[in-house]
């Protein structure tokens, strides 16, 4: 018989892995389909928009409908869909945009719905991400034909969901009743805006930071490796731990790290204990609004595309600068453990 951990570790694993897959379609569409269109730059704008920034209404749409498993196959069915729109650059980006926010959302609610009050899941659930999007973009910007394997994939994926849902139904946790009970005091509204400005300020600079050495393949490698591993153990780590201490220490050494990024093992490194508190952030705004998580994880998700908007606008250091990204670190310990520890009882 096969117990309810691991029918929700059957959950968990399918998610995941469909996280990787619809990052990687969308990551081949925007470099296959789009790059070196006139519209380049406008479609940029487009895909993150709906894929970050349409999070929020879509996430709350869930919350009501309590149906979070058919927004992840929806979401996988809208980027399968999108390969047929190769010669259309603007309905790629609306799209794909969609599709992916609409996955996110779905996967997103049922890991949070599940942890109860860990983070490991969720580290697990949002990592596999970014191995999508450079092994898309790796492959997008070459010249093998991949379309019907990577649509092939997302159908096989939207059925797994649908089937592991169905045959282990009982691992799946309802949504609460929509609430956002408390939102407008001026201690949630405190918390809520320290994790928001955390998740921007992540987001910026992930997207700025340009390693000089990174050029090289097998550092690049090892660098979104970091980035993959480092959310998955800040989970754990956090559930160990406790979020206040894993966020000080992991940000701590981030912070030192960055000013010798100029070395790859520090630069890998400080990448890895940077991003150890993403799942931590999305967990701790989930808590504060636990009757409206995809809501929740819509909010940060616009504060992804804010951060981007700052990047996609030119507003990044000079080259070979590092010392910005240490500021950056410690302003998210800051921000971070000081929301942490005014919600009282997350932070346990």
């Amino acid at each position: 018989m096969v117990t309810l951990s691991r029918r929700r570790f059957y959950m968990v694993s399918i998610y995941s892995a469909t996280h990787f897959i619809v990052d990687f379609a969308c990551a081949f569409l925007m470099f296959r389909a789009i790059s070196g269109t006139p519209d380049w730059y406008v479609c940029v704008f487009i895909y993150n928009f709906c894929a970050f920034a349409m999070q929020m209404p879509i996430g709350i749409l869930a919350d009501r409908i309590n149906r979070n498993h058919i927004f992840a196959i929806v979401g996988c069915t809208l980027t399968a869909a999108t390969f047929v729109l190769w010669d259309f650059p603007i309905a790629v980006a609306l799209v794909a945009g969609i599709g992916n926010g609409v996955f996110h959302i779905g996967g997103g609610v049922d890991v949070l719905n599940i942890s109860e009050i860990k983070a490991g899941a969720l580290g697990v659930f949002v990592s596999p991400g970014a191995f999508g999007i450079y092994f898309g973009t790796m492959l997008g910007r070459g010249s093998d034909d991949l379309g019907a394997i990577i649509v092939l994939a997302l159908l096989v994926a939207a059925a797994s969901i649908f089937t592991v849902r169905r045959k282990h139904g009982e691992a799946y946790v309802d949504n609460a009743p929509f609430s956002l009970e408390g939102g407008a005091s001026p201690r949630v509204l405190m918390m809520v805006a320290c994790f928001f400005l955390v998740v921007c300020l992540r987001s910026y600079a992930g997207l700025a930071f340009d390693f000089p050495w990174k050029g090289s393949w097998h550092w690049s490698v090892m660098l979104v490796c970091a980035v993959v591993f480092g959310k998955t153990a800040g989970g754990f780590i956090s559930d160990k731990l406790g979020a206040v201490k894993t966020t000080v220490m992991t940000l701590a050494l981030a912070a030192l790290l960055f000013l010798a990024s100029a070395f790859p093992i520090s630069g890998v490194m400080s990448m890895f204990f940077f991003n150890m508190t993403m799942p931590i952030t999305l967990w701790a705004v989930a808590r504060v609004f636990p009757g409206a998580k995809g809501f929740s994880f819509g909010l940060l998700t616009f504060a992804l595309f804010l951060g981007f908007l700052i990047v996609y606008t030119g507003a990044t250091p000079a080259a070979g600068m590092s010392w910005p990204f240490a500021v950056v670190a410690v302003a998210s310990i800051l921000l971070l453990s000081f929301g942490l520890r005014k919600a009282g009882s997350i932070s346990a």
